[in-house]
């Protein structure tokens, strides 16, 4: 391996270690940090999802380089697990996993299932920034 080589290889892990800066903030549902970032009026993606699910996973790469854009730095994630927190399901009236819930503060702004296309999906987010 050259040096080149080593060069290209820490600059391109960089961000894998220490982050992009822009990446939005994703975190396990809780009601006092999701009250907070209503409060905050900041626009938050509740997403349905479950481990087991395939559209999950398929959305997952896709919403990581949505969260990467600048628009959408202050997008507050927050995940719900579809099999272990039903009551939080339910809470958000969600039937299936791999939902996707948007809100500005507390107006919820748009929501869609099973949706991988990552033009719907941008455009679901913008109606939260």
């Amino acid at each position: 391996m050259t040096a080149r080589h080593i060069l290209f290889a820490a600059f391109a892990s960089a961000p894998l270690l220490f982050g992009t800066g822009a990446i939005a903030a994703e975190k396990t549902y809780t009601p006092a940090a999701f009250e907070a970032a209503q409060k905050a009026g900041k626009p938050i993606l509740v997403h349905i999802t479950a481990p087991w699910c395939t559209t999950c996973a398929a959305q997952k790469p896709i919403l990581a380089k949505l969260e990467a854009e600048l628009r959408f730095k202050d997008l507050q994630v927050f995940d719900v697990d579809f099999d272990s927190r039903k009551d939080v399901v339910k809470q958000f009236g969600a039937t299936m996993q791999s939902t996707l819930i948007t809100y500005r503060g507390t107006q919820e702004t748009g929501r869609s299932a099973g949706e991988t296309k990552p033009e719907a999906i941008a455009s679901l987010l913008d109606k939260a920034i």
